[in-house]
């Protein structure tokens, strides 16, 4: 199989030659009601606001082909060496759920067999807690865990879990992530040390943020005036079978990841099944694999217009390459996803923010956008101005849903607020394709600002896996179109190297010049 540059197809140059199309002209009922996918977990892919018309939806058709695209994710399916940073395979798929019911081997050891080991042990470790029969050290019943971790670690799993607030817990969970002092201390003044369970995630053992926040949580259990408070009895890891973490009896339970789980492709592995199962009920992270699991198969569909996460990917590529548009805006009508754009900063930037193609030769074309975003009705309010009236043009990934989790609702003025919240996203949509003209230069809204729409009935644990699953497939199509390797991440290093260097007294003038203004 081939690996070549985007612009090395031919595929790519008919695309930079056709026609450009206008979402003013093409935005129709026929278009909105024909231009949509079936997603996993009962989600749909609209792209009718999209400036792709027939002809360039054709050419979209010929470059997944003539790239590979799904053969290469069959490669990652099937267990092939895919990070060729690193010499790695790229397994978050198989975590949940053998997509072409294929044996993957790494390590030595059936891969399938170890996640699903992990799972069990998720599983049991959850209900006992649940049960009490595994209490505090003082014999008090857990009612909080608090995850302490960073990137991956962090923003995957606390977007998950506030995501599905509105569905009953049977813990509370929080999470320490910065090495900010002030983070610790503010999730550390509203815990009861007696009933929390603490998660340590680090795949290596050795990250200096979370081992510092775990420092620090370690010293504030020790200082506690609270008798027969044991810190093991208080902590589980989630890490690697090699990490100096799963060694030794300092923590009460281990849970094991590997180095085919990116951080920020892992949770749905133990990263965020242990805290999710914990908080929620393992039943719960279940359903978030199923809704994932049901994604990844629709991935599999060559159709671009059956497949919703290529189609995305090549509308996405089309817009970066062909419109020159530097960014992506997401924007979930939903306050349950408030910290899901977060995570998809980390997915996206993380993975193809590169420079070089996976062969380590320089790319001569734009690869990933900037990634931003905020809730409606909220970043109405905020940034939306130049969305809609900026120099830039910047496409939008809406999503939304016409039901709310909580049930929790009134009518004033003759409307639910969740029919007022739906409202504001329609309009939104229109408003931003279409435009406005006006006497006044001030209010001119002049259109054609593109936009998609991923939507549902409700946010439940199956929509929300498949809406997680849809992001990444997006984010490692996009990585093959862009002849990338979408699963190391260089960039994070080199501020790591210096900050060592900071902390040992190391380093240049120049380094050194600017940490003297600060340490």
């Amino acid at each position: 199989m081939e690996y070549n540059d985007l612009n090395c197809t031919k595929a790519y140059k008919e695309l930079l030659d056709a026609p450009k199309a206008s979402v003013k002209a093409l935005l129709g009922k026929e278009r909105i009601e024909k231009n949509e996918i079936k997603l996993g977990g009962g989600l749909k892919y609209n792209w009718a606001a999209m400036p792709i018309d027939e002809n360039i939806c054709s050419k979209l058709q010929a470059l997944a082909d003539e790239m590979d695209i799904v053969e290469k994710y069959k490669k990652i399916l099937s267990g092939e060496m895919m990070n060729v940073g690193e010499k790695r395979l790229v397994l978050h798929h198989l975590t949940r759920g053998n997509v072409l019911s294929v044996k993957v081997e790494g390590d030595g050891e059936d891969k399938q067999a170890f996640y699903e080991g992990e799972l069990a042990k998720i599983k049991d470790f959850a209900q006992k807690v649940h049960s009490g029969e595994i209490k505090g050290s003082t014999g008090k019943k857990f009612t909080t865990v608090c995850q302490i971790g960073i990137g991956g670690s962090d923003l995957g799993p606390r977007a998950l879990y506030l995501a599905l607030k509105g569905y009953e817990k049977k813990m509370n969970a929080e999470f320490i992530s910065n090495v900010d002092p002030d983070d610790a201390a503010d999730v550390i003044s509203r815990l009861d040390f007696e009933t929390t369970l603490f998660i340590l995630v680090s795949k290596s053992g050795t990250t200096q943020e979370t081992l510092t926040n775990r420092d620090l949580v370690l010293e504030t259990l020790r200082k506690s005036p609270i008798k027969g408070l044991d810190s093991s009895k208080h902590i589980v890891a989630v890490t690697s079978k090699t990490s100096p973490l799963a060694q030794g009896k300092s923590v009460l339970a281990s849970f094991f990841i590997d180095d085919y789980i990116g951080g920020r492709y892992s949770s749905t592995s133990a990263v965020g099944g242990v805290v999710l199962s914990l908080a929620y009920g393992y039943e719960v992270f279940e359903k978030i694999l199923k809704g994932a699991h049901e994604e990844d198969c629709l991935s599999l569909e060559k159709d671009v217009t059956k497949n919703g996460a290529l189609l995305d990917a090549l509308i996405g590529v089309y817009l970066r390459n062909i419109k020159n548009y530097p960014a992506t805006a997401i924007l979930p009508y939903s306050q349950a996803l408030s910290r899901f754009p977060a995570h998809l900063q980390q997915l996206d930037m993380e993975s193809n923010g590169k420079s070089v193609n996976r062969h380590g030769k320089k790319v001569d074309y734009p690869t990933g956008p900037v990634i931003f975003g905020e809730p409606g009705t909220n970043g109405q309010h905020s940034f939306y101005q130049l969305l809609h009236q900026g120099t830039d043009i910047v496409p939008l990934q809406f999503i939304g849903f016409k039901n709310s989790q909580y049930g929790f609702d009134i009518i004033t003025d003759g409307s639910y607020s969740q029919t007022k919240l739906n409202a504001n996203l329609a309009a939104q949509i229109v408003a931003f394709a279409l435009g406005k003209d006006d006497e006044n230069p001030n209010k001119v809204f002049e259109g054609e600002r593109c936009s998609s729409l991923i939507y549902g009935d409700k946010l439940t644990p199956e929509s929300l896996g498949a809406l997680l699953a849809h992001f990444e497939n997006k984010v490692m199509f996009q990585g093959f179109l862009w002849n990338l390797n979408s699963f190391d991440q260089e960039g994070v290093q080199l501020g790591k190297v210096l900050a060592k260097k900071v902390l040992k007294g190391e380093g240049d003038e120049v380094l050194k010049a600017f940490a003297g203004k600060l340490i």
